[in-house]
C-alpha cells in the first residue's frame, strides 16, 4: 500500500510531461513553415515603371547609426526611412533620392557593402485601369438573411458559398490588413465614412503615401476591396461582406491616382505584420518582379500571417507579383457563370479562383452591371472620385477575386488554425472544381473557394487538437489529485464543452448548421463569446461557487475547468487576433487547472 502514491506520483508526473510534450507539439504544428512555392530569381533592373531618381535599400538588422553614418558619408547619399510612422526602423529599409545619372553607380557601390543586403531602384505599382466601376440603383429591402437590399445581386457570395458560412463563422475577430488606396471607415475633413462599413472595428491605420495616421480613400478601389472581406451584414442596407466579426487595418499605400511605390507597399507588408495582422490582403501588383517586396512578403509568412493576392489583370500565362512570390497565394478571377475571366492571368502559380466578376457584355461595351462585384465605395463619376460622396458600384478584377480569398480565410484563422501554409492547404484542399466547366490547374489553381467546406476543415482539425489537449490534461489531472470525487462520464463530458464542443457535429450532420444554439456546441466554451467574461478561469470559478455543494455535480464542474484550460492553451501556443494576449491566456489556463483541483476535493 505504501507504493500506491509514489505510483501515482510517478504517474501524475508523466502525465504532465505529456501535456508539456502535446503543447510543444501543438506549437510545432501551428508555427509558421517554409513556403509552398519555388524560390523565383529577380531582376532589381527589370522593375515596372522605376522611379529614376529613388534607390530602396534593406541594410541588415545589425547596422548601428554609426554604420549608416558612414555609408552615407562614403557614398555621398542621405537614407531616409521608408517608414516615417517608425514600423520601419527594426527592418531597416530606407530609401534614397540619387541624381538619375549617378544611380547605376550608386547600386554598384551598394551592392558590394557589407551592411546592405539589398539595393534596387524603387518603383511604382498601379491598379489597372481595367477596375472601374458601374453605379447600381439602391434597391428596397427584403425579408430573410442576410437583409441587406442588393444582396440578390451579390452572385459572388452565393458563388463561394456564404449563405452556408454565415451560419458557420464570423472571423473571431481577427485583423485583416486592407494594402490598396486606404479605406472610408472616418469623418475627416474632406472624408466621410461609408454607410456600409459602419460599426465595423478600424485599427492602427496608416497612410504610407502621406505619411499620415488617416488611410482615407480618395480612389475608390481600396474601399470596394474592404466591403468583400467586411461588408456590414444583414444591417437593412446596401450590400454583405464574406466575415462578419473581423477588424480592418487600413493600410493605404496606393495615391488617389491609384499608384504607389514598392517601398511603401513593402513598409506597410512588414507594418501590418507587426501590428497584429492575421491576413493581409494586396488587390495590386504588377509584371515584374522586386527582391525588397519579396523579402517583407517573406517576412510577414514567417511571423504567421497569411498573404493572400491579385494574380493581375493582363491576361496572360504569368502570375503578376507580389502574387508569384514563395508566401503569397495568387488568386486568380472567375466571372457569373464560373469560368475564369478574359483579363484574369493565369499560370503554374495560380493557388485558387475567386469571383472577379466581368462587367463587359460580351462585346467589349462596359455596360453589364450584373455580371461585377457589387460592394459600397466612393462615389466615382466620369472617372473621378468624390470622397465626400457614396454609392454602390459593380467592379471587375483579380482585385475583386483576392479579397473573396482573404475573407475566407480570415475565417478560418477565426477557427484557430493561424499558420499560413496550413491555411493555404486548407483553402486548396476543401476548394471546389467549377460546375459545367473544365477544369483546369492553370486557370483555377486547385478550384474556386469554398468558404464553408473550409471553415467546416478548419474546425475539424483545431477542435481535434483543443479535444487531444484537454484529455491528457483530465489524465494528468485526475491522476495528480489526492483527494478525489467521483468523476466519471461527467468529467470526461464536461472536458468536451470546455475545450472543443462537438466540433465534428457540423461534419456528420451539416443540416444542423444552423440551428440556433449550434455554433457554441461546436466549439469549447471560451469561444460562446468574445468576452474577457468567457477567456478567463471566471466561469469555471462561478460554477465551481455554485455547485461546490453539490459532489455528483463536481465531476462535471472539474471537467470544464480542465476544458477551458485546454482551450485557454490552446489559443496562447496557437495566437490569433484575440483581446488577450499569450500570457493573459496562459494565467488564466493554469487558474482553470487549480479550480479543477479544487472541485475534486472531497
Amino acid at each position: 500500500m505504501d507504493d500506491q502514491p509514489s505510483k501515482r506520483g510517478m504517474t501524475s508526473k508523466l502525465l504532465w510531461l505529456l501535456v508539456l510534450v502535446a503543447v510543444v507539439v501543438l506549437y510545432w504544428y501551428f508555427r509558421p513553415d517554409a513556403s509552398h512555392k519555388v524560390e523565383q530569381e529577380t531582376r532589381a533592373d527589370a522593375l515596372g515603371a522605376i522611379i529614376p531618381d529613388e534607390i530602396v535599400v534593406d541594410l541588415k538588422d545589425d547596422v548601428t547609426p554609426q554604420d549608416i553614418a558612414a555609408l552615407e558619408r562614403d557614398l555621398g547619399i542621405q537614407l531616409v526611412l521608408a517608414d516615417q510612422s517608425g514600423a520601419g526602423a527594426e527592418t531597416k529599409l530606407y530609401v534614397a533620392h540619387v541624381d538619375p545619372a549617378r544611380v547605376d553607380a550608386v547600386l554598384e557601390q551598394l551592392a558590394k557593402r557589407p551592411e546592405v543586403e539589398v539595393a534596387e531602384p524603387d518603383a511604382m505599382m498601379s491598379l489597372s485601369p481595367d477596375e472601374e466601376g458601374i453605379e447600381v440603383a439602391e434597391a428596397p429591402a427584403h425579408e430573410g438573411f442576410p437583409n441587406d437590399p442588393l444582396y440578390p445581386k451579390q452572385w459572388h457570395l452565393d458563388q463561394i458559398g456564404m449563405p452556408q458560412a454565415w451560419k458557420l463563422a464570423d472571423g473571431n475577430g481577427v485583423i485583416v490588413a486592407v494594402l490598396d488606396t486606404g479605406v472610408a471607415y472616418e469623418n475627416y475633413k474632406q472624408f466621410h465614412q461609408l454607410p456600409d462599413l459602419a460599426g465595423l472595428d478600424f485599427v492602427d491605420p496608416y497612410d504610407f503615401v502621406g505619411n499620415s495616421t488617416h488611410a482615407d480613400d480618395d480612389h475608390g478601389h481600396g474601399s470596394h476591396v474592404t466591403g468583400t472581406i467586411a461588408q456590414a451584414t444583414n444591417n437593412g442596407i446596401g450590400v454583405a461582406g464574406v466575415a462578419l466579426n473581423v477588424k480592418i487595418m487600413p493600410l493605404k499605400v496606393l495615391s488617389g491616382s491609384g499608384s504607389g511605390s514598392v517601398a511603401g507597399i513593402a513598409d506597410a507588408i512588414r507594418y501590418a505584420a507587426d501590428h497584429g495582422a492575421k491576413v493581409i490582403n494586396m488587390s495590386l501588383g504588377g509584371p515584374f518582379p522586386s527582391t525588397v517586396l519579396k523579402k517583407a512578403v517573406k517576412y510577414a509568412h514567417d511571423k504567421g500571417v497569411v498573404v493572400v493576392c491579385a494574380a493581375g489583370n493582363e491576361g496572360r500565362g504569368k502570375v503578376g507579383y507580389p502574387a508569384a512570390y514563395p508566401g503569397a497565394i495568387a488568386v486568380a478571377a472567375t466571372q457569373s457563370d464560373e469560368a475564369t475571366t478574359f483579363y484574369s492571368n493565369y499560370g503554374k502559380d495560380i493557388d485558387i479562383a475567386a469571383p472577379g466578376g466581368n462587367t463587359t457584355d460580351g462585346r467589349g461595351n462596359r455596360n453589364n452591371p450584373d455580371g461585377g462585384v457589387l460592394q459600397n465605395t466612393i462615389m466615382i463619376e466620369n472617372g473621378r472620385s468624390d470622397p465626400t460622396r457614396d454609392g454602390y458600384f459593380a467592379f471587375m478584377g483579380t482585385s475583386m477575386a483576392s479579397p473573396h480569398v482573404a475573407g475566407v480565410a480570415a475565417l478560418v484563422v477565426g477557427e484557430g488554425v493561424t499558420d499560413p501554409d496550413m491555411v493555404e492547404q486548407i483553402l486548396k484542399d476543401t476548394a471546389r472544381k467549377p460546375h459545367d466547366r473544365d477544369y483546369a490547374a492553370d486557370r483555377y489553381g486547385a478550384g474556386i473557394v469554398d468558404a464553408p467546406a473550409a471553415i467546416l476543415k478548419a474546425r475539424a482539425g483545431a477542435g481535434g487538437w483543443q479535444l487531444a489537449l484537454g484529455l491528457v490534461m483530465a489524465a494528468a489531472v485526475a491522476v495528480g489529485a489526492r483527494r478525489r470525487v467521483k468523476l466519471g462520464l461527467a468529467y470526461v463530458g464536461g472536458v468536451i464543452v470546455g475545450a472543443s464542443g462537438l466540433f465534428v457535429l457540423p461534419l456528420v450532420a451539416p443540416s444542423l448548421s444552423s440551428a440556433t444554439g449550434v455554433h457554441a456546441l461546436t466549439h469549447g466554451l471560451p469561444a460562446w463569446t468574445g468576452s474577457w467574461l468567457t477567456w478567463s478561469a471566471l466561469v469555471p470559478l462561478l460554477l465551481l461557487v455554485v455547485g461546490y455543494g453539490a459532489p455528483r455535480w463536481r465531476g462535471l464542474l472539474a471537467g470544464i475547468a480542465v476544458g477551458v484550460a485546454a482551450n485557454l492553451a490552446f489559443f496562447a501556443v496557437v495566437p490569433m487576433s484575440l483581446a488577450h494576449s499569450s500570457v493573459w491566456l496562459a494565467i488564466n489556463a493554469v487558474a482553470c487547472l487549480a479550480i479543477a483541483r479544487a472541485a475534486m476535493k472531497r
